[in-house]
C-alpha cells in the first residue's frame, strides 16, 4: 500500500512577494482550463496522464518543432518556467475531469430529484507545485532558493525555512521518498507543502485469526475499546474519558454563547480556543486508541460509517457539531496503515440501540428511570454500559462481514439460512456472531 503525508515547512520573513507568483499561476489554471474544455473529447481519449500534457501542452506552447500552436498561451504568459506550465496544465485537467464527472452524474439523476448543476471550473484557490532544480533547490539545511516573479521577471529568491521544521522532517522522514513541494498560503503566513511517500504491506492474516480493536465515538466520552477475536471472545475492555477537557470544552462554547447574546457575532479569539481544545481531544483520543492498539497486536481497526453531515437538528446539535469524530478516525488511519494494521467501517445502524446479548432493543435516557444516557436496560432486565454494548456490535459486525466474503457462495448460503440474522446487517449483533461461529466451526 501507498502511503502519501505531507509536512509543512513555514518560510520565514517574507509575505508579499510571492502574490504575483500565484495571481498568475491562477490566471494560467483558468486559460488553461478553457482550452481542456474546448479539447475534452481528443484528451479524454489519452491514457496516461503524462501524454495528456504533452497533448495540452502542444496546443498551447510554440517550440521549434511546434511553431504554430492552436492557442498563444506564450504571449499571455511571457517567460512563464517550464514546469510551473506543465504543473498549471495538471491542474487545470484535474479540474475539468472532475467537472466532466459531475456533471454526468448529474445529467443522470432524475430532473425533478436533481439539485442545482455543478459549477463551473476555475482555479480558485489553487497554488503551484515546484519541481525540484527548475523551480526550487535546496542550497543549505535551512534555506530554499525558489523560483517567483519578482522585478518583472523569473527569477530565484532564497528564503529561510524554519529550522524546527526541517529538524522534525529530518529525524521522521528520512526513510520517505520526498516529492516536490507546493508553495502554499495560510492566513498571512507562506508555507512549503513536503509530500512523502512511502509503501507497507498490510496484514494478510486470516479473518478467523485476527484480533481487533472495536471503537465506537462518543459524543459525551471520548471512547470505548473493545478487543475481540473472531469467535466474540471479548480479550479487553477500555473506556477513555477526558472530563478536564470536555469541561473546558463547555466552559469555552458557554462563553462564545454569552458573547452571542450580547451581540458579538464575531468571536475568533473565542472560537480559537474552543476549536484548539477540540482538536486536543481528538488527538489524545486517536493516541489512546493506537496504544490499544498496539498493546494487544490486533490486525484492524473498526469504526461505525458516520454520516454526520448537513445541518445538526436536536438539544445536542451544538456537541455534534464541535464532534470531531472523522477527524479522529482519519488520525488514525494515518497511524495504522504505517504500521501494517488495517482499518474498516461498518454499518452503524442500531449499534446502540440492540442488546449484544440479542435480547432486542434496550432503553436508555428519557424512555427509562436510569437517570444517565451512559447505560441502558435491556429487555431481560439487565443494566449495562451503553457505548460498551455498542462496541461489542460493531466488532460483531465486522467479523460477520469478513467470515461471510470469505465463504463459498454455497456455504454463505447455509450459514445465513441457519443463522438468518446474518443477512441483514443491521440487526447483527454479538451473539448473531457467536452463533454463526458455532455453526462455522459445526460445519
Amino acid at each position: 500500500m501507498k502511503i502519501t503525508t505531507t509536512y509543512k515547512v513555514k518560510i520565514k520573513h517574507y509575505n508579499h512577494i510571492f502574490k504575483a507568483t500565484i495571481r498568475i499561476y491562477r490566471k494560467a489554471v483558468d486559460f488553461l482550463i478553457e482550452v481542456c474544455l474546448a479539447n475534452w473529447n481528443e484528451i479524454i481519449e489519452i491514457p496516461f496522464a503524462t501524454a495528456r500534457q504533452s497533448y495540452v501542452e502542444k496546443l498551447i506552447h510554440r517550440t521549434k518543432g511546434n511553431p504554430s500552436p492552436v492557442y498563444d498561451f506564450d504571449k499571455n504568459f511571457y517567460k512563464m518556467p517550464t514546469y510551473l506550465r506543465r504543473a498549471a496544465i495538471s491542474d487545470a485537467i484535474g479540474k475539468v475531469s472532475s467537472y466532466k464527472s459531475n456533471l454526468a452524474g448529474w445529467e443522470a439523476e432524475v430532473p425533478s430529484e436533481r439539485g442545482s448543476a455543478p459549477a463551473y471550473p476555475r482555479a480558485g484557490f489553487s497554488f503551484p507545485t515546484l519541481y525540484k532544480n527548475d523551480m526550487y533547490k535546496l542550497p543549505g539545511k535551512y534555506k530554499a532558493k525558489i523560483k517567483v516573479y519578482t522585478r518583472n521577471t523569473w527569477d530565484f529568491i532564497t528564503v529561510d525555512l524554519r529550522k524546527s521544521d526541517i529538524d522534525y522532517i529530518e529525524n521522521h522522514c528520512s526513510n520517505r521518498k520526498k516529492l516536490s513541494p507546493t508553495l502554499r498560503k495560510r492566513g498571512k503566513e507562506w508555507f512549503l507543502d513536503f509530500p512523502f511517500e512511502e509503501n507497507v504491506k498490510l496484514d494478510k492474516k486470516d479473518i478467523l485469526s485476527q484480533r481487533i480493536v472495536a471503537v465506537d465515538l462518543g459524543v459525551n466520552s471520548a471512547a470505548t475499546v473493545s478487543v475481540m477475536q473472531a469467535d466474540g471472545t471479548v480479550l479487553g475492555r477500555h473506556f477513555f474519558k477526558l472530563p478536564k477537557e470536555y469541561d473546558s470544552l463547555k466552559h469555552s462554547v458557554g462563553r462564545i454563547k454569552k458573547a452571542q447574546q450580547h451581540g458579538s457575532h464575531k468571536t475568533p479569539i473565542l472560537w480559537a480556543k474552543a476549536k484548539g481544545i477540540n482538536n486536543d481531544i481528538a488527538v489524545k483520543t486517536a493516541t489512546f486508541i493506537m496504544d490499544i492498539a498496539a498493546a494487544y497486536k490486533v490486525t484492524s481497526i473498526v469504526f461505525e460509517h458516520l454520516d454526520i453531515g448537513g445541518k445538526k437538528r436536536g438539544s445536542k446539535k451544538q456537541k455534534l457539531q464541535l464532534w470531531k469524530a472523522r477527524y479522529v478516525q482519519s488520525m488514525i488511519a494515518d497511524k495504522a496503515h504505517r504500521l501494517g494494521l488495517h482499518v474498516s467501517t461498518i454499518n452503524a445502524w442500531n449499534t446502540s440501540r440492540l442488546a449484544f446479548d440479542g435480547s432486542g432493543r434496550v432503553l436508555r435516557g428519557r424512555e427509562d428511570d436510569l437517570g444517565s444516557y451512559s447505560v441502558c436496560r435491556f429487555a431481560n432486565g439487565k443494566v449495562y454500559n451503553c457505548d460498551l454494548s455498542a462496541s461489542y456490535n460493531i466488532g460483531a459486525r465486522y467479523f460477520i462481514r469478513e467470515i461471510l466474503k470469505s465463504l463459498p457462495v454455497k456455504e454463505r448460503l447455509a450459514l445465513e439460512a441457519k443463522v438468518p440474522q446474518t443477512a441483514r446487517r443491521s440487526t447483527c449483533t454479538l451473539s448473531t456472531l457467536i452463533n454463526l461461529y458455532g455453526e462455522l466451526y459445526s460445519m
